[in-house]
């Protein structure tokens, strides 16, 4: 049985189930949920992996491997500044009951931020204005999801909750995949740095027309009694009081926070630095870098809505260890096989596009299933928070391997970028081995 932490903003009695619904959703207002995924991708897919970070790392704005451990660094304190917003916002949404309002706001500034990345000219002195950006949006991104994942208990019950998760995170893909082909349609294939600047724009637009309908489908909920404003530091002693409760009374919980917060970030750093590989270590051109970031996509939204049904079926643990052990081995062979050129990245890249999606949309399938009702909010905000908590870990250990990488095989070598695929890979694996001691959730076999 689930219980609510202690302090809650109003009072509360222990719930039979979860905070998801009781009955399925209309298809319409779930196709509307899952939409979301689908417009605000071109940050995830196009800025962030396959066109933007990469056109950030490029010669033009200075040396490759001192720019990519730049960019490393900078998306470390973009996580810092993360985890100390989530948690507040999280709790306020709960309270006032304004979570679609505050969802909203924030999809229109992550849209203004895409659409600002056109004025990072090709020229050293904007690498900083670009880089900044770059964490602005990650910050907002990753702040707008727990408002966003908390609205799947208005969409799923616990008997579909896996493979509503898992059309989400399928439609992002698949959302990644028609931005892509766009810009190759407008665009081209053979990317200058107008055309990078321009993508920003189409990025931008895409992600205010399509998250339309999600804010015409789903309504504010005001909860049933009015809770006290407790300021920002009632929100972090409220935040504490919820980790002593989960020590308590819901220890499995918390222990899967330590664990999803470590391979979550071991799976963000594959996307985050995906590009930035294939074009740094495996020699790709731009214009083949975006015809890689097709495939992946194909490939990923495909699994990830496939891995969904299955969620149901065999539990979200399972999918996630097994998608984890995947990547783990294939990633290690990224590394030992990096001599082999274009080849071993379209090959093992490719296949470990198949996993990262399901080990992502199961994480939040386990944890709504244990949500009690009214505290969506807070709970899908200390996910964020314990996530961000340690989201330097990917992107420092890509640095420290390379810095690594740099001593061991001194001027022998043009680069070590490719020395990154290995802190990566030990991230992955400490949250594996940390997964292995969860618990699965109750499979609600029944509704």
């Amino acid at each position: 049985m689930t219980v609510a932490p202690p302090n809650s903003p109003t009072p509360f009695q222990p719930p039979a189930g979860t905070a998801l619904a009781d009955h399925k959703a209309p298809g319409w207002k779930v196709a509307s949920w899952a939409l979301w995924d689908w417009g605000t991708q071109p940050f995830a897919t196009v800025i962030t992996t396959f066109v933007f970070s990469v056109y950030l790392t490029s010669e033009a704005f200075g040396p490759k491997d001192e720019v990519t451990m730049k960019l490393a660094w900078a998306t470390g304190l973009a996580g810092l500044f993360i985890a100390l917003l989530a948690p507040v916002l999280g709790q306020g949404a709960d309270r006032t009951g304004k979570r679609m309002f505050h969802l909203r706001w924030q999809t229109w500034v992550l849209a203004a931020i895409c659409a600002a990345m056109y004025f990072v000219a090709p020229a050293p002195e904007y690498f900083l204005l670009g880089a900044v950006l770059l964490g602005a949006g990650n910050v907002i991104s990753e702040i707008a999801n727990v408002n966003y994942y908390a609205a799947i208990d208005q969409v799923s019950t616990p008997r579909n909750v896996g493979r509503v998760s898992g059309l989400g995170w399928g439609l992002g893909y698949l959302g990644g995949i028609a931005i892509l082909l766009l810009i190759i349609a407008v665009r081209g294939d053979e990317f200058a740095a107008d055309d990078v600047r321009v993508a920003m724009l189409f990025c931008g637009a895409w992600t205010l027309i399509f998250t339309i309908p999600i804010f015409i489908a789903l309504k504010d909920r005001r909860p049933d009694h009015v809770a006290p404003k407790i300021g920002i530091i009632g929100s972090y002693k409220q935040l504490f009081n919820s980790i002593k409760w989960l020590a308590k009374t819901a220890p499995n919980t918390l222990f899967f926070y330590i664990a999803a917060a470590l391979f979550r970030d071991g799976l963000a750093g594959v996307f985050t630095f995906g590009g930035v590989l294939a074009a740094g270590t495996f020699g790709f051109k731009f214009s083949e870098v975006v015809i890689f970031g097709v495939a992946a996509n194909v490939i990923a939204g495909v699994a990830t809505i496939g891995f969904g049904l299955i969620d149901d079926k065999i539990g979200p643990k399972t999918v996630i260890l097994t998608s984890l052990a995947a990547l783990i081995l294939i990633g290690s062979g990224v590394f030992i096989f990096h001599d082999g050129g274009k080849p071993v990245f379209w090959a093992l890249g490719l296949a470990m596009c198949v996993f990262v999606g399901p080990a992502q949309s199961a994480a939040r399938s386990f944890l709504a299933r244990l949500i009690p009702e009214g505290h969506s909010g807070e709970m899908f905000g200390l996910y964020a928070t314990t996530g961000r908590a340690v989201s330097f870990l990917a992107p420092t250990m890509f640095g420290l391997a390379i810095g690594l990488g740099s001593i061991i095989t001194k001027s022998g070598e043009d680069s070590a970028q490719h020395w990154g695929i290995l802190g990566i890979v030990l991230v992955l694996l400490v949250g594996f081995v940390f997964a292995l001691f969860v618990k699965e959730p109750p499979r609600h076999s029944a509704a």
